[in-house]
C-alpha cells in the first residue's frame, strides 16, 4: 500500500510542479535559443580563457587557494570539487555564458564548507543506498519494502533540499559576480556588450533557476519512482 501511495504522489507532484512552473518545451528551446546565439556568443571572443577566468574571478573573491583543472578535451563540465578544493574547468571559449558558468563554480568554493562536504558525503550514501535497496528487492531479500520507499523518499527530501541551497545561492550570485569581473574588463568588452549579456543572463536565469530545481526533484524522485515500480513487480511476481 506505502508502495502505490509514494509512487502515485511522487508522479503528481512531479506533473503538477512542471505545470505550475511552466517546464515545457517552449521555454526550453527560448533558453536555448540564447545560449547558442551567434551574435551574444561573440561578444566574449576577447576574454581570456576559461583558466584564466577562473583566477581572476577568485581572486575578487579572495579565495585564491583553489586548484584549477581544464576539463577534458571537448568536454563542457565545469564543477567545484571540494574534496580536493577544486575547480574543474570547461575550455569552451565560444559561449557568453561561460563567464557566468566559471563565476558560479567560483561562489562554490566558498560557500559554507560543512554544507559541502554534507552534500558530498550525503550524496555519496544517497547513491548508494538506492543500489543496494534496488538490488535486495530484486533478488526478494527485501520481502516488505514499504518501510526503504518511505526512508528513501525522506533521503530524497534531504538531498533536494540541501543541493537546492547550495545550487540556487550560487546561480543568484553568480549573475552579479559575473557582471563585476566583465566590468573589470571594459577595456576588451563595451558597456553597451556588458549590458546586453547580463540582461541575457537575467533572461535565462529567470527560467533556468526553476527549471534547474525541477531537474533536481526529477532526478531524486524518478529513482524514487523506479524504485517503486521495482517493487511492485517483485511483489506480484
Amino acid at each position: 500500500m506505502e508502495i502505490i501511495v509514494i509512487l502515485t504522489l511522487s508522479v503528481v507532484m512531479l506533473i503538477l510542479l512542471a505545470i505550475l512552473l511552466k517546464i515545457n518545451k517552449k521555454n526550453i528551446t527560448t533558453i536555448k535559443q540564447i545560449g547558442e546565439s551567434k551574435e551574444l556568443n561573440e561578444l566574449t571572443n576577447d576574454l581570456p580563457e576559461n583558466e584564466d577566468v577562473c583566477r581572476e574571478i577568485l581572486k575578487m573573491l579572495n579565495n585564491e587557494n583553489v586548484t584549477i583543472k581544464a576539463s577534458s578535451e571537448g568536454s563542457q563540465a565545469s564543477l567545484y570539487i571540494v574534496a580536493n578544493n577544486a575547480i574543474l574547468i570547461s575550455n569552451t571559449k565560444k559561449s557568453f555564458t561561460r563567464i557566468q558558468t566559471v563565476a558560479h563554480e567560483c561562489v562554490h568554493s566558498v560557500q559554507d564548507k560543512a554544507l559541502l562536504w554534507f552534500n558530498f558525503i550525503f550524496s555519496n550514501i544517497y547513491l548508494i543506498y538506492f543500489i543496494a535497496i534496488t538490488a535486495l528487492t530484486l533478488f526478494r531479500v527485501i520481502k516488505t519494502p514499504g518501510i526503504f520507499a518511505i526512508i528513501f523518499v525522506m533521503m530524497s527530501v534531504v538531498m533536494y533540499v540541501v543541493r537546492s541551497l547550495l545550487e540556487t545561492d550560487a546561480m543568484i550570485k553568480a549573475r552579479y559576480l559575473a557582471k563585476d569581473y566583465l566590468d573589470s574588463r571594459s577595456a576588451v568588452v563595451s558597456s553597451e556588450n556588458i549590458n546586453k549579456i547580463v540582461q541575457n543572463y537575467d533572461e535565462m536565469n529567470k527560467f533556468g533557476v526553476k527549471f534547474y530545481n525541477y531537474t533536481l526533484l526529477l532526478s531524486y524522485f524518478s529513482k524514487v519512482a523506479i524504485y517503486c515500480i521495482i517493487s511492485l513487480i517483485m511483489i506480484n511476481v
